[in-house]
């Protein structure tokens, strides 16, 4: 008798990479491939998740501001200037801290783009995901929010799509009503999430004597977080100079507590009487830059007493990103 000869199994029809949906590690590859997700199209998803981006906002005009408003002003707006200008039916482009029902961006009626900074992104590169969310809200309907998605790995980043040469001037708002153009006509689920996001939102302000230096007000005293574009070693050695010293304070009843490490950047945090306002700070925030230049600038080691000074300073350090 004849052998009976194997049937040939169907061979899938194989998708392009843009259309395949993200499914469980161990699942078949939707492409058609026949191996599982994680050991084909799920590689690069993967490698892009996990590939953190120290500086993510290196190269963009403003970038301490960028740090600010992603870990630590609640309600505050920038606009946006693209490199090759708005398109057609778009009059502007705005970064928002948060935008209502944590949405990535929202198209407006107007047709006008918003941008939300402090959302979850998927991967690694902040900047990548965020080009990602203006492409799509640039050409989404009117009156619509734009879903959260994975960019593409070799996606563009903000770099390439933002005029490194325009000014970045956050504002900072007392409250969130800069959501919807009429605050009192807005739908219900977004004036239920308006009024969440404005009870819990500290009071804060941004210095205009200094750069990226933002005073908030909590229950028990009042802070100053100054974002600085130095690099981290020697800012703590000048810091740690300061503190040994006795001039790291911003005068009476303030004091140098420690900083943040966010984005690549170091954050030091002073904490203040609860009756020192933002304005009481410009002259001391002011005085403090050129003291800080200056030790900026010593090129010396440090002594016994600043080394102590700098461990203590190192082991307040607190990482956010």
């Amino acid at each position: 008798m004849a052998k009976k000869r194997p049937q040939a199994k169907a061979v899938k029809p194989q998708i392009s990479d843009g259309e395949i949906p993200v499914v469980g590690a161990r699942e078949p590859c939707p492409c058609g491939s026949g191996r599982r997700y994680k050991a084909c199209h799920g590689r690069a998803a993967s490698h892009a998740v996990t590939e953190l981006v120290q500086r993510p906002f290196e190269g963009l005009a403003g970038e301490c501001d960028w740090v600010a408003l992603r870990e630590l002003v609640p309600a505050a707006t920038v606009p946006l200037t693209l490199k090759d200008g708005l398109p057609e039916g778009v009059p502007s482009v705005t970064l928002a801290t948060v935008l209502p029902m944590a949405w990535p961006a929202l198209r407006r009626e107007d047709g006008s783009v918003l941008i939300g900074l402090q959302n979850e992104t998927p991967s690694g590169d902040i900047s990548r995901d965020l080009a990602d969310t203006l492409k799509r809200a640039l050409v989404a309907e009117p009156g619509s929010p734009v879903a959260a998605r994975r960019a593409e790995p070799d996606g563009v980043r903000l770099q390439d799509l933002l005029d490194p040469a325009a000014a970045f001037e956050p504002e900072v708002h007392t409250g969130f009503e800069f959501w919807v153009p009429d605050a009192d006509s807005a739908a219900t689920e977004v004036a239920a999430s308006l009024e969440r996001a404005n009870a819990a939102a500290i009071p804060t302000v941004r210095l205009k004597s200094v750069d990226s230096s933002y005073w908030c007000e909590t229950p028990e005293k009042n802070h100053l977080r100054w974002v600085m574009p130095y690099p981290e070693e020697k800012l703590l050695d000048a810091l740690a100079r300061l503190h040994a010293a006795g001039t790291s304070s911003l005068g009476e009843g303030t004091r140098l507590v420690g900083s943040f490490r966010a984005h690549g950047l170091t954050v030091p945090v002073w904490d203040l009487p609860s009756d020192m306002g933002a304005e009481e700070c410009e002259k001391p925030a002011a005085e403090f830059a050129e003291r800080l230049a200056g030790a900026l600038g010593d090129e010396e080691p440090l002594t016994a007493d600043e080394r102590r000074a700098r461990g203590g300073l190192t082991n307040r350090q607190v990482t956010l990103s």
